[in-house]
């Protein structure tokens, strides 16, 4: 049995929905309810923030860390794959594989995601338990109200007709669709002989080529801010996941029209909740 915590969030909720076809026993206990007497099986641990981690430093740390720390002292698991992020390999030179050195800065703000993010996995992989790590990059598909960077330009694509840049055309950053992220979630849960995995497509794509293709299909203006800064991560190896699970992720730029056609179709449902 699996039990997926935080099936509120975005690839929580794809989650329970992909474990409903394949009809897999699973659980998807809400956020408040009482689990500590409940045999949870494999743990999917899904809670954590993401785009506005900025502006919530604290509840960053609680979902990362202070609510797995309670799961892992207190409950009854067969085994638990956390969801990490790509973002722990910080300013990497080279491509970056999932054993190589990790450093942060405690003086940058945006090293609070990552030093909570190395906390989490640290308590795991010392745990002595049967515990597995997933570090993904940044995740795409139909979250209609996420504030992520490629959900932002296509919503200002299609609602406004308009997409404004602040990083720099040359910016380059990987990113895997959630259906990708979703089928690698099962197999290193279930089937998993490695402790960390990182979960990306393996590819960079800049800028430049996301919204030159975002302007293709929906006819659309774009301006990249004066004087942008440059937001540049190094390549990830996809390499582990490949050699065991056959790993194939789909391209970002091949599945711009479908994702489009999604936010278009459900317009009216996220413009409304934006005006509200």
């Amino acid at each position: 049995m699996i039990t997926v915590l935080g099936s509120a969030g975005f690839i929580g909720r794809h989650l329970v929905k992909k474990l409903s076809e394949l009809g897999l026993e699973f659980l998807s206990p809400r956020r408040e309810e009482q689990i500590s007497h409940l045999p949870l099986g494999d743990i999917i641990y899904c809670i954590g923030l993401t785009a506005d981690f900025r502006q919530r430093p604290l509840a960053t740390v609680e979902a990362h860390v202070c609510k797995l720390l309670h799961v892992l002292r207190d409950c009854q698991f067969t085994s638990m794959l956390y969801l990490s992020s790509a973002r722990v390999y910080g300013n990497h030179l080279s491509i970056a594989r999932e054993d190589d050195r990790l450093e942060v800065e405690p003086l940058e703000q945006d090293h609070v995601y990552n030093i909570s993010k190395i906390m989490g996995e640290s308590l795991l992989l010392t745990s002595n338990r049967k515990v597995r790590v997933a570090r993904l990059s940044n995740v795409y598909g139909p979250d209609f109200e996420s504030e992520n960077f490629v959900s932002s330009i296509i919503r200002d694509a299609v609602s406004n007709g308009k997409i404004t840049v602040r990083s720099s055309p040359e910016s380059a950053k990987d990113y895997i669709n959630v259906d990708d992220v979703i089928d690698g979630l099962i197999k290193i849960a279930t089937a998993g002989k490695h402790s960390v995995y990182n979960l990306a497509s393996g590819k960079n794509t800049t800028n430049q080529a996301l919204v030159r293709k975002i302007s293709e299909l929906t006819g659309c203006e774009v301006v990249f801010a004066p004087n942008p800064v440059d937001k540049s991560f190094a390549p990830i190896s996809i390499e582990r996941m490949q050699s065991e699970f056959s790993f194939q992720p789909s391209d970002v730029l091949d599945d711009l029209d479908q994702i489009i056609d999604l936010y278009k179709s459900n317009k009216r449902l996220w413009h409304d909740k934006n005006r509200s």
